[in-house]
């Protein structure tokens, strides 16, 4: 059995969840808003902004490494299937 189908499917459950983490993402700066406030007593609005940032800022770290896992994994099977199609025309 070959090891490519096996890598295609941890591939794809890392792309599904680096995916559902964009979105997730796009959802919560979907209502973000570029404000100044210049105010020292906190509003309502000022509370809400922060916390959108506080989740975005709590989920980067994990869009980035699984960006990059579903980065490296796709060069990897792009690699392992070229090397498998270049041994068959060579033979």
């Amino acid at each position: 059995m070959s090891v490519l189908p096996i890598l295609l499917i941890i591939w794809a459950a890392i792309a599904a969840c680096f995916l559902a983490l964009l979105a997730y993402k796009g959802q919560l700066t979907r209502y973000e808003e570029d404000q100044l406030f210049l105010s020292e007593a906190p509003t309502h609005e000022q509370q809400v902004q922060t916390e959108i940032v506080r989740k975005v800022n709590q989920i980067q770290p994990f869009v980035r490494v699984l960006g990059v896992a579903a980065a490296a994994m796709t060069a990897g099977i792009v690699g392992i299937f070229t090397y498998d199609a270049w041994q068959h025309l060579t033979k």
